[in-house]
């Protein structure tokens, strides 16, 4: 985790604003601060919400039993969330959201194929959170789940719009939150339930085990596409073994406490749990007041996750229409426009999908491996191995410059490393053919990760890029 850093400068202010200006235009030095610390508690308290508690859940509702699937889990999130690492300390090195960077190995109109695969990932995340979060909302205020979605995808777009400072401070806030009401379940299934019939309830098979590995593995690599976003205004000479433990133990730790709560409430509720999640879950407060709270504490959770969801979709979106406009930032009434649209979208499939909202958020949620896993593989490999952290940022800008418009290798890298993983997903969306050699268990990820790393390596012959002894910075 070395690679290179740029000098810097941080004796100018820092900008107090409550809204960001910025967009997805590098953020200079004398901008830059703060401490890794505060990557512990964005994605600590964006972890510990309803969805990652249903993500959880579905390694029961799906067979499994509970011990192996926590440790399934576990082994799934030391691996996703190792990979997400290593691309928050992109961030600071480079001062850029995580997408952006793509230009680099896709050329400045080829990063659209990943950013449009990454836009509908978000949409994804919003929809299911606006499912779960809307469900919380209309019993808190005793209104239709209908109405309580579209008031809550209206809260998001104005702390998506106001941007990186509000959902910092609402990542801490939500950690404190998640923190107390996470407590108080656990103590509350410990005091009210035998769960002695849970733990010992062991059946351990290799396909629910692998299927628990892959769920929070996809869970924390579904990160990447937007971790760096919020990494990127730290210090470019911050410590990357620091900000690689900030993120990787708080990532683990949110999501890791999440999903164990899920495991559980699902091995004790068995069937009275699909469909009724939120219900079910908020049904432990055991009195009316504290399922008030409970509600409470599933939306204000919520609100992190979707809007980061929120966010993210907008840098995304901006970074495909500026590298056809060869634009470098966005105007504020853009960015209005942007964020409403995505999360007026996310809106609209959450009301659609709300009937069978399990089912399509784990099929979902399995196949978005296959198109993040190549991607993730070509972005760390060129980023740690190859460029060693040198990019020329105005030429990310320019379609005539340094990575041309489109980029072929790593188009083709990318289009082999998704192809090479079909014959071995197994999961309802697709069956590979080639399941049958690991006895039906989906490994896919796994070798398409490698694979495409390997495959990147070898197109090194072909990189027309040309070396650099350091960034290329803009004029400050």
């Amino acid at each position: 985790m070395s690679a290179e850093s740029p000098a810097a400068d941080y004796s100018g202010s820092e900008n107090q604003r409550l809204s960001e200006t910025r967009s997805i235009d590098y953020i200079p030095l004398r901008e830059r601060h703060g401490h890794p610390f505060s990557q512990f508690t964005l994605w600590f308290g964006g972890n510990l919400q309803i969805t990652a508690i249903v993500t959880g859940a579905l390694a029961v509702v799906l067979g499994g039993d509970v011990v192996w699937s926590l440790v399934g889990l576990l082994v799934g999130q030391i691996i996703g969330a190792a990979i997400m690492s290593l691309h928050a300390i992109q961030g600071p090195r480079l001062g850029l959201p995580q997408m952006i960077t793509s230009r680099m190995q896709f050329g400045v109109y080829g990063a659209v194929i990943p950013l449009v695969l990454v836009c509908i990932m978000y949409v994804g995340f919003s929809a299911s959170g606006t499912v779960l979060a809307g469900q919380a909302l209309a019993k808190l205020i005793n209104v239709s789940n209908a109405t309580g979605m579209v008031l809550f995808s209206a809260i998001i777009v104005v702390i998506a719009v106001l941007g990186y400072r509000v959902i910092h401070k609402l990542g801490k806030v939500a950690s404190v939150i998640g923190v107390l009401a996470f407590a108080y379940l656990f103590i509350t299934l410990l005091s009210t339930h035998d769960l002695s019939a849970v733990w010992q309830n062991q059946h351990f098979t290799i396909a629910n085990f692998l299927l628990a590995v892959s769920l929070s593995s996809s869970w924390q690599i579904a990160f990447c596409p937007y971790v760096s976003d919020y990494s990127r205004y730290l210090p470019a000479n911050v410590s990357a073994n620091k900000l690689f433990s900030s993120v990787f133990f708080g990532t683990v730790l949110g999501t890791q406490a999440s999903m164990t709560l899920g495991v559980i409430v699902a091995a004790i509720a068995g069937k009275a749990f699909s469909g009724n999640e939120v219900g079910y879950i908020v049904g432990l407060g055991s009195s009316a007041t504290m399922a008030m709270v409970i509600y409470f504490a599933i939306c204000f959770g919520k609100i992190t996750f979707t809007t980061l969801n929120a966010y993210g979709s907008f840098m995304s979106l901006t970074t495909i229409v500026s590298g056809f406009r060869q634009q470098t930032s966005l105007s504020r009434g853009g960015r209005i426009l942007f964020v409403v649209l995505m999360v007026t979208i996310a809106c609209i499939i959450a009301l659609i999908s709300e009937p069978a909202f399990l089912k399509s958020f784990t099929h979902f949620l399995l196949f978005l491996l296959a198109f993040f896993v190549p991607w993730s593989a070509i972005s760390l490999t060129d980023f740690y191995l190859i460029t060693k952290g040198r990019v020329d940022i105005p030429a990310l800008s320019q379609p005539d410059g340094r990575y041309g418009r489109w980029n072929w290798v790593g188009i083709v890298v990318y289009c082999l490393g998704v192809w090479v993983q079909l014959p071995f997903i197994d999961n309802p969306l697709h069956h590979g053919s080639l399941t049958w050699v690991f006895a039906g268990n989906d490994v896919s990820w796994i070798i398409g990760w490698f694979v495409t790393a390997l495959l990147w390596l070898a197109a090194r012959r072909w990189d027309r890029r040309g070396t650099l002894e350091r960034s290329i910075h803009p004029a400050e």
